[in-house]
Order: structure tokens, then sequence, then C-alpha cells
């Protein structure tokens, strides 16, 4: 069993970014048909999550919501400037492990699988195994 890597082109500092077909055709490829996707990102200031994809403006307002828990303050000592992408991260998480039943990825009708961006934008990774 290894692990497959997802590359992902981010559009900006802070994004959503689906990744449900790539996971979905992961599933699929595996030939696994019941178990568990298991994926992990790698970074500091990025993580996953799984929500809504019927609705863009949840995305947006999920973002929204996260620049109000954590806005950028000039009072953060990092050096680097992106503390508040750190911390959001830390909140998202940066892992997930989804069920896998009949050879695909067991979603809820509305979800969907997001590589959340918040230092980009950046050419990011997602690590992913399928397993039964």
């Amino acid at each position: 069993m290894t692990w497959e890597r997802l590359e992902i082109r981010t559009p900006g500092r802070e994004a959503f970014v689906d990744i449900t077909r790539k996971v979905a055709a992961l599933v699929v490829e595996s030939g696994v048909r019941e178990g568990t996707v298991t994926l992990y990102c790698p970074h500091t200031t990025a993580g996953l999550t799984v929500n809504e994809n019927a609705d863009p403006d949840v995305r947006h307002d999920m973002l929204l919501a996260l620049d109000r828990l954590v806005p950028m303050l000039r009072e953060f000592r990092h050096s680097e400037g992106n503390s508040d992408a750190h911390t959001k991260a830390s909140l998202v998480g940066s892992h997930l492990v989804l069920p896998v039943e009949a050879g695909s990825l067991a979603l809820g009708t509305w979800q969907g699988v997001y590589l959340c961006e918040f230092d980009g934008p950046r050419s990011r990774k997602v690590l992913a195994r399928v397993s039964s």
C-alpha cells in the first residue's frame, strides 16, 4: 500500500480548492470496494476539510468567518508574516479519513473535499491512501 500524491495549484492567498474529483478518481483506480481513503496535507499553512459543494458562497462565507476569527495582526511575531495562516490551518486540520462504499467515495449529497489554502498562491500536495 503506497501513498499517492495529489498536486494542487492554489489560486490566491486564501482559497478552498475542490479536490473531490481527484480523490474519487483515486478510489476508483484503487479497486477497493469497501474501506477508507486517508488524506494528509503536509503543509503548515494549508489544511483539509469536507463541506458543502453545491453553493460556492459557502466557501466564501467560511473564509470570511475564519478571517474574523483569526485576522492578520501586526502584533504577531512570526517573521514570515503568516501567523494567521498557521492558526487557520491548525483550526481546520491536516487530515481526513473518508469512507469508501461499493467502490466509490461515500460522501453526503452536498459534500465535497477541499484543500484549504491560507498562504498562497502555491503549489500544494495532498498525500492519499485507499485501504480496504
